[in-house]
């Protein structure tokens, strides 16, 4: 059991941010953090934060070391909360936010099977693609893809990654030819998501930079994802989506992967919750069903 010595503290700064407020979170002092991290770097044998006088981050072994260490923990802690629900059982109301299609698709099945396992536990699912402001709409939780946000009111968990694939119909490539390379995407139409007057660019992530934005030509501009699915397979161009979206209908030969030599984009999918020293079991029992029940990389 010594090998988990450090991990939860460990845990706590990367998802604080840094030491200081990972102090702040487990009630202890920095210096104790930074000696727990330290003994932990130690015996790993790697280095675990980038440290600067002001701030912390983690390095890429760091970064796959956290993965790792939150996943097994979400696990750890549902089956603490399994476990008290024995005891006493796990009971009240959660409101939850989430978007809409990936809320309904992939969410709420985790949610209703947390409701057949906790009889006296009720819950409120909403579903909306904007970012829904959890203090002042009276949310417990929110499910959010992509940024989080920097609201220094609320508590952030990654929980899963959602990779992104451009995909089109079988009628649509044999008319047009499949793109070989991310630059040949110009020479051919898109469907595209359009939301708040803004169209949302194509991104491919980039060795030594963040991303390649492309924005296709389009004649179709839609803001559901279902949709644009629906017409790309209909053969109106090639599409930009999840892969857990499409993944059903590449299996029917509705959609076909095209650029699959070149790895796409990846979103974390967060767990957002307002501030708190320590969540109730309710929500902390949401929380973990999130992390460990998404896959870590939906794909």
């Amino acid at each position: 059991m010594e090998h988990l010595n450090g991990i939860p503290v460990f845990v706590e700064a990367a998802e604080a941010g840094g030491f200081s407020a990972a102090a702040e979170r487990l009630n202890l002092s920095r210096s104790a953090v930074g000696k727990t991290i330290a003994r932990l770097e130690q015996r790993l044998g790697v280095r675990l934060f980038h440290r600067t006088t002001r701030a912390q981050s983690l390095t890429e072994e760091g970064q796959l070391f956290y993965d790792s260490c939150q996943k097994a923990l979400g696990e750890i802690r549902t089956a603490e909360a399994l476990l008290e629900s024995g005891r006493q059982e796990i009971r009240g109301r959660l409101r939850i936010s989430m978007p809409v299609l990936f809320g309904r698709q992939c969410v709420a099945p985790l949610f209703r099977d947390l409701l057949r396992r906790h009889p006296h536990l009720d819950l409120d699912l909403s579903f909306n693609d904007r970012v829904v402001d959890l203090l002042d709409e009276g949310f417990d939780l929110a499910v959010r893809n992509g940024s989080s946000g920097n609201d220094s009111g609320l508590m952030t968990r990654a929980v899963a990654e959602q990779r992104m694939t451009v995909c089109a119909s079988p009628t649509y490539l044999a008319a047009r030819g499949a793109p070989q390379t991310v630059g040949e995407l110009a020479a051919h139409t898109g469907v595209v998501y359009y939301r708040g007057g803004q169209q949302r660019p194509w991104s491919f992530p980039v060795e030594g930079r963040t991303s390649e934005a492309i924005l296709p030509n389009t004649r179709l501009r839609l803001d559901d994802l279902a949709a644009i699915a629906d017409a790309a397979a209909e053969g109106l161009g090639l599409a930009w989506l999840p892969c857990w979206l499409v993944r059903e209908r590449v299996q029917r030969g509705e959609l076909v992967r095209v650029l699959t030599d070149r790895p796409g984009l990846v979103f974390k999918v967060h767990a957002v919750w307002p501030r708190t020293r320590l969540p109730l079991p309710k929500l902390r029992l949401a929380i973990d069903a999130l992390a460990a029940g998404l896959p870590r990389i939906m794909e």
